[in-house]
């Protein structure tokens, strides 16, 4: 633990009863409403985009939650995620890597459907097209667009709409922050 703080069982103690009676989650909130005020936007988010990023887990992980993406050739987790206009979090949700991008973003757009009602549309690249599109217009009554590549890019090229995920998939994506989110207790 940083110097200052108690031992780590004691935070750890705190960090399981803030998160376990909300406390995590309404104070994430509120930091949100007040950098998109301090930004010029409406406390809410009316849009925002949707990604997913395989991760490679450690050995310890169970075999029973990991998978492999064959596309992007990782055996590990999959995390997706729907942010605002600014990137900031709305909605997060870990599988095992082999689960296609339309199957695993259902949960995390419900949970953007009942915790930020005002989200009315989310902008997704080509892999969650399909029926998924449907099914969010359908039953949770939202715009799910598909942003599409032109058709001569080659390469990585930043997206219209998407690039506040894109941006922060990869601030999650550090070596730094990856080490430090899975250094094991001692």
């Amino acid at each position: 633990m940083p110097k200052g703080f108690p031992c780590w069982p004691t935070v750890y103690g705190y960090l399981t009863w803030w998160h376990d009676d909300g406390t995590v989650e309404r104070v994430h909130d509120a930091l949100r409403e007040r950098v998109r005020e301090a930004e010029g936007h409406d406390p809410e988010p009316s849009a925002g985009p949707i990604d997913s990023q395989p991760t490679r887990t450690v050995d310890s992980v169970p075999a029973a939650t990991r998978g492999f993406d064959a596309g992007k050739k990782v055996k590990g987790d999959k995390r997706f995620i729907v942010t605002d206009t600014l990137g900031l979090l709305l909605a997060v949700h870990v599988v095992a890597a082999s689960v296609q991008d339309r199957d695993g973003a259902r949960h995390p757009l419900l949970w953007t459907c009942l915790d930020h009602p005002g989200v009315k549309k989310t902008w997704a690249d080509q892999g969650f097209a399909g029926r998924l599109v449907d099914r969010t217009a359908r039953i949770l009554g939202r715009e799910l667009k598909i942003v599409r590549k032109d058709p001569g890019q080659k390469g990585f090229q930043v997206q219209p709409k998407r690039w506040a995920v894109e941006r922060t998939l990869s601030s999650l994506s550090r070596p730094g922050l990856r080490a430090a989110a899975r250094t094991p207790k001692p």
